[in-house]
């Protein structure tokens, strides 16, 4: 057993003398090798990671629907890059668009667009329609509690052709630039024109037609826009409802039904004033057939600091006329402060008075109030 022993522990100590023996010729190996290195792509490091938060309460005192709640309006994370001459977004969604028991998680942007000339560039995916101002407006710098009535109804919101809410978004393929620079070297025509499927966000066309959509806009002075848009097009399988002689309520569908918009718009932004109005018209049957085949609407409003970088003060006027008759106007007048704690964190508060002719009640004024936290990262 000792010579078991001692056989053993003289082989450990040979295994141990061989290798602090070789150890020097391996570090001398592993140092003359050169160390490997993995060259990241530039795409990969052209990724941004951004998005933003908005926290909302909101109370009403309307006859036939009190509420008085806490909110999530919306959450979204966004990836921006940047591969050669093309720029690429993805945006993700989460809201309580349905009510708390049914949040919406969704793909909201997924688009890239070649940008090697300002005079002439190409987009093609999921992304704002080319309609309106408002439109593209990022919810926050918008500023406020929601976006007009008419831009949410007849810009592809919540849409009146009952269009699944869409942040007036469509899948398709636009082409749009900046002409004629002055001596200034700022350029002051734009255009840009789109082809849709017209059925909103992560959905296939329906009836093979597409939408067509363009606006022009000329800048004569620094901060100064005016311009116009055009929309043609058609919503596949539109459900849509009636109210027949005895009184019944009639489902129907539409297989394919028109849509025919104009927008003009006038926008002056300089430093922190923003100045906005916009009159949008539709033709076209929508959700509920009783109220016609047109509506209209339009808004105006200011938003001005009261000081400098901190707090701001704004007023807004609107209405929406479901069936383009005054018996069906919803107007809101409306004002309030926007209170930056930083560029990144803000607080916003309105008070609005909103008639609505269109509500069945006997009393058809009531009063709303909003706050909002809004934060970025």
């Amino acid at each position: 057993m000792k010579k078991v022993f001692w056989m053993m522990a003289l082989m450990a100590s040979m295994a141990i003398n061989a290798n602090a023996e070789t150890l020097p010729e391996v570090e001398e190996i592993e140092s003359s090798q050169e160390k490997a290195t993995v060259e990241v792509p530039a795409w990969v490091k052209n990724i941004k990671f951004s998005g933003y938060g908005m926290l909302q309460y909101q109370g009403q005192d309307r006859e036939d629907n009190h509420s008085n709640t806490f909110n999530l309006r919306l959450a979204r994370f966004i990836l921006d890059g940047k591969i050669g001459d093309f720029d690429w977004r993805a945006q993700i969604q989460g809201t309580n668009l349905k009510g708390p028991a049914e949040p919406t998680v969704q793909l909201v942007d997924l688009y890239a667009e070649w940008r090697k000339y300002p005079e002439f560039k190409v987009r093609a995916g999921q992304f704002k329609r080319a309609f309106t101002y408002e439109n593209p407006t990022n919810p926050i710098t918008q500023g406020w509690r929601a976006y007009a009535d008419v831009i949410n109804n007849l810009s592809g919101f919540g849409d009146r052709t009952g269009e699944k809410s869409s942040g007036g978004r469509d899948i398709g393929i636009q082409v749009s630039g900046d002409l004629f620079p002055n001596a200034n070297g700022r350029r002051v025509f734009h255009y840009q024109v789109g082809v849709y499927n017209g059925e909103g966000i992560n959905q296939k066309d329906k009836d093979n037609k597409k939408d067509i959509i363009g606006g022009v806009w000329v800048m004569p002075i620094k901060g100064l826009r005016i311009g116009a848009f055009g929309w043609t097009g058609t919503r596949g399988e539109l459900a849509t409802t009636y109210i027949d002689a005895k009184g019944v309520k009639q489902n129907v569908t539409i297989m394919s039904a028109r849509k025919n918009r104009y927008a003009l718009s006038a926008e002056y932004s300089t430093g922190e004033y923003m100045f906005r109005s916009e009159y949008l018209h539709s033709q076209g049957y929508g959700s509920n057939l009783d109220d016609g085949d047109k509506a209209d609407g339009w808004y105006v409003f200011g938003i001005v600091p009261l000081i400098k970088g901190k707090l701001h003060g704004k007023a807004r006027y609107q209405t929406y006329r479901v069936a383009k008759e005054w018996s069906s106007a919803k107007t809101s007048y409306e004002c309030g402060l926007n209170y930056y704690f930083t560029k990144n964190l803000e607080l916003h508060a309105e008070y609005a008075r909103i008639n609505d002719k269109s509500l069945a009640t006997p009393k058809h004024s009531y009063n709303m109030v909003t706050c909002e936290l809004d934060f970025r990262f």
